[in-house]
């Protein structure tokens, strides 16, 4: 009879998923098969489907059940929410049979026993028969019960479980997928509390959730137990791993962002609170949950657990993993691991993009994107779902959901929502769970949305533009454009993007390419750090308490100044470089003029005011300045550390704006001080061709560089003698004027005469086919340009191969 209704978690594995559940014959599978590969899992018991069955024919239920749900409006929120409370009352005043009480109880002494205790503190967990299967994710529509004690809180705890199989929304979510709700049933795990609210917890996926980006661990955590992070009250810290360059035993930590961690769940004080939040001091919440060696412990877990079940199911099989540090012992412990049920079904020789049409607007609101799509719509302002019962507000079908944050309960009204807004939340929340199931765009975390928005307002929710999702007001137009990529032309040309932001490169990686041409360190410095580097090293001499406050708040969780900088850049770089490894990433080091560094805070005090910033301090002659040599250094310690201790060696460096062959040894030797030199462990080290100079002494550049870059529009106004800023003289601004166009042959004929690359990244050849043929005639190796011109640009070049080898 035992083996009936109570099995032993090492006793269960994914043959028995239809008598234990998805979680409980996962969790059985990795103590059975990945346990010996150091994997720690926490002991426990199953109640069986058998035992679920049993209590419901002992107490007659399953024909009032089906009576009740029978009776259910689905397009009625009232008439749902009366059903589900019925039948789940109906259940929790039912008893269990005296047998299977007993049998349950003395599993759970057992389990105590075996951790030396009379009562063990256990989490009570469902698993239903078809949770977290490959065509639904189930997200968190049974109950988890924790930090449960003693026989009768046990008794109670599996009675709400079961309970939980007839929530409104597990109801609403299996007729929407047309599941019989008795073809379903429920087990239950009963397994050993790991101490996280004295540690720290969270969840870990084997991809990057937003773009399917397969070569990544992304983790998220936060000090406590696990619940606030599904939940979405608060907002976690983040870490990504680059797996190819973790198997080479680097330290591949490519992104770290401090979350907003201000409360904790940790157990209760008294037997009728099992857990309670509580707030967390100041000094904690700039602290990271995970120190680097957690980080890459957890990630090589993930991979480990990734390839068995990938092994296991005979395809790729990319895992949603829950993770727990004990505070008592520091061991890291895996609490579940499932399918991830988004990416691993679409279609991914299909490459679909939501993109904004050209617009003037500005976001009205900013937070974290999920997925990659636009929503328009009418604002909808709920903070419960009683709201709507008792107010009489009606959520319309196309109407932007804005909340505080969601729970379960929410799924209903958020699958019929063009666009999903909350306050708090993370990446790993409900909310976003739920969204990226049913294609809805969602921006969560944005702390004060339900401020901000107004009722009926008409607004565009875009998670279109990076990582970071943004609203603006009105009904604005995009475009949705899809793209075969099987049916793309094959070319001779490489053809290289230009991707400036680190937060778009994970997406932009399925569009193909033969690396990067230009990645720009001005964008991450402006967007990512924010801080005029000078200012950073120096600002406790300049006496400015504002700037030196504000440095102080933004280098939270990093250890100083200097280190916020170079972990700040190197995050941003190592991004592009794994989105696009192993191709070629050609990184310049940053080329801000004096007016666009004085707009960095703290600019101010370390720019003059030039009158033509365009052809004045910037670039390769900032480098050896003693004004702002110490900030190179930095720079050049960012892209040893991507490289030498991330394992990125996909990553090449560009200097742009040098004037002379003596500035370039200058700067190179400041490089070499800091382990970058050319060749040195495979470096490539390009030049940027944009100044007339930089053609007329091609050959002797050449001697010390790998290739040359052309920036098109620096030449073009260099050799026209124009201001491009100046709409005065805009009208002669032309990249295939004819003495541009020589210049570029020059420079073609002198570098593949000296055995160097030699490449172009502008818009010039996607804006202009003629001009792509002229580069194509002239023997350019590479052409690089933005994501959006992939397409065109390969079709342009395709026809102009095609016609010369006709000739």
């Amino acid at each position: 009879m035992e083996e009936k209704f109570i099995l032993g978690l090492d006793q269960a594995g994914i043959e028995d998923i239809t008598r234990v559940g998805g979680k409980n014959a996962s969790l059985g599978e990795m103590i059975r098969h990945l346990s010996i590969l150091g994997i720690r899992i926490p002991a426990g018991f199953i109640i069986t489907v058998d035992a679920y069955q049993v209590f419901i024919s002992e107490n007659q239920l399953e024909d009032k059940i089906t009576a009740l749900i029978s009776e259910i409006d689905y397009h009625n929120m009232e008439s749902l929410r009366r059903a589900g409370l019925q039948i789940r009352s109906l259940i929790r005043n039912s008893k269990f049979p005296p047998e299977l009480s007993k049998k349950i109880i003395d599993a759970y002494y057992r389990l105590s026993a075996e951790y030396g205790q009379e009562t063990t503190d256990v989490a009570v967990r469902s698993s239903a028969t078809a949770e977290d299967m490959p065509d639904a994710s189930f997200a968190g529509q049974q109950e988890t019960y924790l930090n449960v004690r003693g026989p009768a809180a046990i008794m109670d705890s599996v009675r709400n479980c079961f309970a939980s199989l007839f929530t409104d929304r597990a109801i609403s979510y299996r007729q929407n997928f047309g599941y019989d709700h008795f073809a379903i049933s429920i087990s239950i795990c009963v397994q050993k509390m790991v101490r996280s609210d004295l540690g720290s917890s969270g969840v870990a996926f084997s991809l990057d959730t937003e773009s399917g980006f397969r070569d990544v661990v992304v983790i998220n955590g936060i000090f406590g137990l696990g619940e606030m992070i599904v939940q979405g009250s608060i907002s976690p810290d983040e870490f990504i791993v680059f797996k190819p360059a973790l198997k080479e035993n680097f330290v591949p930590i490519i992104e770290k962002k401090l979350g907003l961690k201000d409360h904790m769940m940790v157990y209760g004080d008294d037997p009728d609170e099992r857990v309670k939040i509580i707030p967390i001091d100041k000094s904690a919440q700039n602290k990271f949950c995970l120190n680097d060696e957690k980080i890459l412990q957890l990630a090589k877990w993930v991979v480990i657990i990734e390839k068995y079940y990938s092994g296991l199911k005979d395809h790729w099989c990319p895992m949603d993993i829950e993770w727990a540090v004990d505070g008592i012992t520091n061991q890291l412990f895996i609490v579940q691991a499932r399918p991830e049920t988004i990416h691993s079904r679409k279609d991914h020789g299909k490459l679909i993009e939501y993109v904004m049409q050209s617009h003037l607007s500005k976001p009205i609101l900013k937070g974290i994107a999920v997925g990659d799509q636009i929503g328009t719509g009418k604002v909808k302002i709920m903070y419960s779902l009683d709201k709507r019962l008792s107010e009489g507000i009606e959520f319309q079908a196309g109407d932007v959901l804005v909340t505080d944050m969601t729970d379960p309960d929410w799924e209903p009204i958020m699958k019929i929502a063009s666009a999903i807004i909350t306050n708090k939340g993370g990446r790993t929340c409900h909310a976003a769970i739920i969204a990226r199931e049913m294609g809805v765009p969602a921006i969560v975390g944005c702390q004060n949305a339900t401020n901000i928005l107004t009722d009926g307002m008409e607004i565009t929710a875009s998670c279109g533009e990076g990582d970071t999702g943004l609203v603006y007001s009105g009904n604005l137009a995009f475009d949705i454009v899809e793209t075969r990529l099987d049916e793309l032309p094959e070319i001779q040309t490489k053809l290289m993007l230009n991707v400036a932001s680190p937060s778009m490169a994970f997406r932009f990686s399925h569009i193909p390419n033969a690396g990067v041409g230009l990645a720009r360190e001005e964008f991450i410095i402006n967007n990512y750090i924010g801080i005029h580097p000078m200012a950073l090293l120096t600002h406790k001499n300049l006496k400015d308490e504002v700037l030196s406050a504000n440095i102080k708040s933004a280098i939270r969780g990093f250890e100083n100044e200097e280190q916020f900088f170079i972990q700040k850049l190197s995050f941003g770089i190592a991004k592009i470089a794994a989105a696009f490894f192993p191709n070629t990433v050609i990184v310049r080091f940053s080329d801000f003029k004096t007016n666009e560094y004085r707009n960095l805070m703290g600019g101010e005090h370390f720019e003059p005011l030039e009158e033509n910033p365009m052809i004045g301090w910037r670039g390769a002659s900032r480098y050896y300045s003693a004004s702002y040599r110490q900030a190179f250094e930095m720079e050049c310690k960012a892209i040893h550390q991507v490289r030498e201790k991330m394992g990125l060696k996909n990553v090449a460096v560009m200097i742009p704006f040098c004037r002379t062959v003596e500035e370039l040894k200058k700067v190179t030797h400041i490089m070499s001080q800091h382990g970058l030199e050319k060749g040195k462990a495979g470096l490539e080290l390009y030049l940027m061709a944009e100044i007339p100079s930089n053609i007329i002494m091609a050959r002797e550049f050449a001697e010390h560089i790998t290739g040359f870059s052309i920036g098109s529009n620096d030449l073009t106004q260099l050799t026209l003698g124009l201001d491009r800023d100046s709409a005065l003289v805009a009208h002669l601004y032309d990249e295939r004027n004819e003495a541009v166009k020589r210049m570029l042959k020059i420079l073609i004929r002198q570098a593949k005469s000296a055995g160097v690359k030699v490449g172009i990244c502008g818009q010039g050849p996607s804006d202009h086919p003629d001009f792509a043929q002229f580069l194509v005639e002239a023997g350019i190796d590479s052409i690089s340009v933005t994501p959006d011109s992939v397409i065109k640009t390969m079709k342009a070049i395709h026809s102009i191969e095609a016609k010369l080898q006709l000739a």
